[in-house]
């Protein structure tokens, strides 16, 4: 019989920390909390670190809807929060039921609520609890789904994201420790149902790591594994970082041109980051493509058999023989739908752009795609703006009002003109796309 772990000291703790900082003076960390083991005891120790740098600590918690009692669950952990003193809000997802691929919705659904809250509230960081068993069940999901090294790297201890850091300090603690850990401090927690449901790929390869620990491939060197690959691709990181200074023009539109011959001439591993980084900016998602499907616009750039150019990832990739160079945009297809939005506020359009809706706008606008119509008439009053490829002006955000008119938003850069602003004049849209152009 294994030995019980003991739990974490506020010592120890203060070391895992540095391992995510720095922090600024006093600082508001928010800490994701489901109400399981890991969340509570990470809540529990960055309360006490928080406190001892004169800052704040603020737990969320994200009602995904997906059951009866999740709202019950998530009310029942904010009182066992509020009873130790933390600050607790619950964040709940509205929106039509998730259907297929739920985790991954889910996931996706609960990171935007958290970022949301983080940026509303002024916190710079927000802490998540994966630990060593979540970072070994994820090389495996990735080992088994193909990935490659950035793949199987796993999750970092540190993403930068528009207005926040993510931070998860416990990457290479195990969960029993978290367990021991919440013992020690008295800080009750509720086990989630869905952690035992095995229609679900990650409880499915939960239950096979005991067998593989016989083998030797325990949670720990996985997990050792993925900090090796993470070193190697900080290298290769970097010589991304120079291709994109090379090679790649972001335009404040929202696209982006990339030199052919600099990105053919690249290491494979190389070429594929920069891909991956382009599309994902420009395709305002917060994911990279999947590997094979890189792998096979990378193949069609190479062998230059992309004629009149592929989709992948909500983007259009065309080449321009004239320019020597690739065009990523925004697939017109693939754009947001039109969105209501409220004057005065601050709206966010297509995963891309950040809006800022004038006071004077008309009642029951909306934001939505400029369009080929709309496109058109941007390019009869600046007829200098012909000189950028058509498929980018019809992706580019517009106020819809009421009466049917259609202003155009065009993001703040060279080409912004009072002439094409009419009634939306103190409307701005900004090119911020949901994952920075990082490596």
């Amino acid at each position: 019989m294994l030995p019980f772990p003991p739990p974490l000291d506020e010592s120890t703790f203060a070391r895992l920390m540095q391992t995510v900082g720095p922090f600024e003076t006093r600082p508001k960390i928010a800490v994701a909390v489901s109400g399981g083991p890991d969340s509570m005891a990470l809540c529990g120790l960055m309360v006490r670190w928080t406190r001892l740098h004169g800052g704040e600590t603020v737990a969320l918690t994200v009602d995904h809807q997906l059951r009866a009692d999740s709202s019950h669950e998530a009310q029942l952990v904010g009182k066992r929060l509020v009873a130790l003193g933390i600050r607790h809000h619950v964040l709940t997802r509205t929106g039509p039921p998730l259907q297929a691929d739920i985790q991954a919705r889910a996931r996706v659904a609960r990171y935007q609520l958290l970022e949301d809250w983080c940026q509303q509230e002024g916190a710079l960081h927000l802490a998540l609890a994966h630990h060593q068993d979540d970072q070994a069940e994820t090389v495996l999901l990735r080992l088994a789904r193909g990935s490659g090294l950035r793949g199987l790297a796993a999750m970092a201890p540190i993403v930068y994201r528009r207005h926040m850091r993510l931070v998860r300090p416990l990457l290479t603690v195990t969960r029993a420790r978290l367990q021991a850990t919440c013992i020690a401090y008295d800080l009750a927690w509720m086990d989630d149902p869905c952690n035992q449901d095995q229609a679900f790929s990650r409880v499915r390869i939960r239950r096979l790591l005991p067998l593989l620990a016989e083998e030797g491939i325990d949670a720990s060197r996985l997990a050792k594994t993925s900090r090796h690959l993470l070193r190697a691709g900080i290298v290769v990181n970097k010589a991304v970082a120079t291709l994109l200074a090379k090679h790649a023009d972001v335009h404040p539109f929202g696209f982006a041109w990339l030199d052919t011959a600099g990105l053919v001439s690249s290491p494979h591993e190389v070429a594929l980051r920069v891909l991956a980084c382009l599309l994902t900016v420009v395709g305002g998602r917060i994911y990279p493509p999947r590997l094979r499907q890189l792998e096979a616009l990378h193949e069609a750039i190479f062998a230059q058999t992309m004629q009149g150019g592929r989709t992948l990832a909500g983007c259009l990739v065309r080449p321009s023989l004239a320019r020597g160079s690739l065009l990523l945009c925004r697939e017109p297809y693939a754009v947001d739908t039109a969105k209501s939005v409220l004057p005065g506020k601050c709206f966010r359009w297509d995963g891309r752009f950040t809006i800022i809706i004038s006071r004077t706008a008309p009642t029951g606008s909306k934001i939505g795609a400029l369009g080929r119509v709309g496109w058109s008439g941007v390019t009869a009053v600046r007829p200098a703006l012909t000189c950028l490829p058509a498929c980018v002006g019809y992706t580019l955000p517009a106020l819809h009002v009421p009466s049917g008119h259609i202003q155009p938003l065009l993001p703040v850069g060279e080409f912004c003109h009072e002439d094409l602003r009419g009634e939306s004049a103190t409307t701005m849209a900004v090119f911020a796309p949901d994952t920075p152009a990082s490596v």
